[in-house]
């Protein structure tokens, strides 16, 4: 253990942390001291995001100290950028601990002169956002770590447009972050008076908003009786999608009961997840048993969204993100052009892992459709830049996260929960199920299959591990893989892209970030991407081939199926 650490551990046994906290440090030091190490080698970070970590003491946890710093930063850059009468909004989900973290925030905020609307209760997260945008806010934080395990926590920084910051903002807010010394630098409280509880008079304004968003509100009252079985996997889904599916008329609505009640330690599941299997595994018992239309499921903070449907065969099946994510992109140029409401301007936007048959589907159409980096802050960022000249209809990417419409700018899976369950209805009006609508854009537009395989490095040296794994695969890019040749590769770090065919080189105009992508001859896309929030390498992989009618479905989908093994199989993951 190196002098900093232990000088670390030296000041937080002592004044001004309080002996619950002393306390906890003096059993890691007697009976954990490989914890102990890990809990105060570093500062946790705050990254472009803000802060995820475990709970526990120490500078690297999360913890009512690292959560006091952190806002005690991003307030002294608030009032930097804009002075007095400053503004911010804060909600949590329901892990342990949350409530803390958001009352703290609120207190520190408050300490510093600014005006904070606290959330009363648990919320999902898209409510944050959009309610950072009705209070005319400069910021907001929500109390969560999404989908990871119950032993973390997180926080997440919003700025005024309701989105997750980028550059400068997010750098700047690191900055001043990292100048608060110690908890001494931390206005604790004062100007209790400039803390509002605000609540289900937001809930209303949201709710309105997610239900004009639906293009066939007919549709859904025609089909009320569409059977849909929801699952909130013990997180804040059930305080909005329940009656938000009431809103859109939907009268068929099954909550599962064993993951309705809100419950920090997740129960029922491994990880609260729905894009895991597990995760979802009741939902799927309650909607095979009931012979159910649509099953979903929203993670704690309900921004991402899960689904099941029954296949071609009758069985029930999990979609992944990028079939979710091509659905409701298709829906929404669909129906929108069907309905007249289209516009000449209309733009969707996906991220740069996110299935490539929705820019073939997009283009088909004539919508613009840019891609970005991964993350709904660069989704967000182009809705910015590109307000007054282009209308954003929808955005989305691979990891079952949708953002349908502009008046919020973070993932929801509110809203997505219900029109996923309009395109439901749609669909049942026109005698089809959903799978069944999959396997025909897979014949108009060619048959696209995605994997996803996530490489965890835990601990002081998982992030060495991460670094030397992308440098070995940017100084030694592949020839070929699994017999095809690599035609293209693509460094979004050095914002560069090189045809390997001809050596020809160009500028790829998105942000710099740690993404490698290899595009081989075939059309079959590689890309690696540590993941910015979890000690996580990411290797997503992407097959098509064309599909000549609904009959070949199972035949091309198994070739498929071997092409991405063959391709994990030869880069040894």
């Amino acid at each position: 253990m190196n002098e900093v650490t232990k000088e670390r551990i030296a000041a937080w046994l002592s004044e001004p942390f309080d002996e619950e906290t002393r306390a906890s440090v003096r059993e890691l030091q007697a009976n954990h001291p490989d914890e102990l190490e890990d809990a105060f080698y570093q500062n946790l970070e705050f990254g472009t995001g803000g802060l995820r970590g475990l709970m526990g003491p120490g500078t690297n946890r999360m913890n009512k100290y690292t959560v006091g710093m952190a806002t005690q930063g991003y307030a002294n850059y608030l009032i930097q950028c804009f002075g007095k009468d400053i503004s911010v909004a804060i909600a949590h989900d329901v892990r342990h601990n949350s409530r803390l973290f958001a009352e703290i925030t609120a207190r520190v905020f408050a300490a510093n002169g600014i005006r904070v609307y606290l959330f009363e209760d648990i919320r999902p997260t898209p409510e944050l956002s959009f309610a950072i945008r009705t209070l005319g806010c400069k910021g907001g934080v929500v109390c969560t770590a999404s989908h990871n395990p119950k032993e973390y926590n997180g926080y997440k920084a919003y700025w005024d447009d309701g989105a997750q910051m980028v550059p400068p903002h997010d750098k700047n807010v690191i900055a001043e972050v990292e100048k608060i010394a110690s908890v001494d630098d931390v206005r604790w409280e004062g100007n209790a008076h400039l803390i509002e509880i605000i609540g289900t008079e937001m809930d209303e304004a949201y709710m309105d908003m997610v239900k004009g968003l639906s293009v066939y509100p007919n549709i859904c009252r025609e089909q009320h009786d569409l059977k849909i079985v929801y699952t909130p996997v013990h997180g804040t889904g059930i305080k909005l999608v329940p009656k938000t599916l009431e809103r859109f008329g939907f009268t068929n609505v099954h909550v599962v009961e064993e993951q309705s009640n809100p419950d920090g330690n997740f129960p029922t599941v491994i990880y609260p997840n729905p894009e895991e299997t597990e995760t979802m595994s009741i939902g799927l018992k309650k909607a095979a048993a009931m012979d159910a239309d649509i099953l979903l499921g929203t993670d704690p903070d309900a921004d991402r969204v899960g689904i099941g449907v029954k296949n071609h065969k009758g069985e029930w099946v999990l979609m992944n993100g990028n079939q979710t994510a091509l659905l409701a992109f298709n829906y929404m140029i669909e129906a929108r052009r069907a309905k007249g409401i289209a516009r000449p301007n209309d733009m969707v936007i996906k991220t740069i892992v996110t299935t490539d048959m929705i820019n073939v589907i997009a283009q088909r159409n004539e919508v613009a459709c840019y891609d970005v980096l991964t993350g709904f802050k660069w989704i967000s960022s182009l809705i910015r830049e590109k307000e007054g000249s282009e209308n954003y209809i929808i955005g989305g990417e691979e990891s079952f996260g949708l953002m349908i419409g502009d008046q919020i700018r973070d993932k929801d899976g509110v809203s997505a929960v219900a029109l996923l369950c309009e395109m439901a209805a749609y669909e049942k009006s026109k005698g089809r199920s959903l799978f069944e609508k999959l396997i025909d854009l897979y014949v108009e537009y060619g048959f696209y299959l995605e994997s996803l395989i996530s490489i965890t490095r835990k601990g002081m040296n998982g992030a060495k591990e991460i670094a030397a794994m992308m440098e070995g695969y940017r100084n030694n890019p592949p020839k070929d893989i699994a017999g095809v040749p690599v035609v293209q590769l693509l460094d979004y770090k050095f914002q560069k892209g090189k045809d390997l065919t001809n050596g020809k080189e160009w500028t790829i105009d998105i942000p710099s970030s740690n993404v490698l992508q290899f595009v081989l001859e075939d059309g079959s896309k590689i890309s690696a991407r540590p993941s910015g929030t979890e000690p996580k390498i990411k290797f997503y992989f992407s097959v098509n081939a064309p599909l000549k009618d609904r009959s070949a479905y199972d035949e091309v989908n198994q070739e498929l199926e071997a092409k991405l093994k063959a391709i994990v199989k030869d880069l040894n993951l």
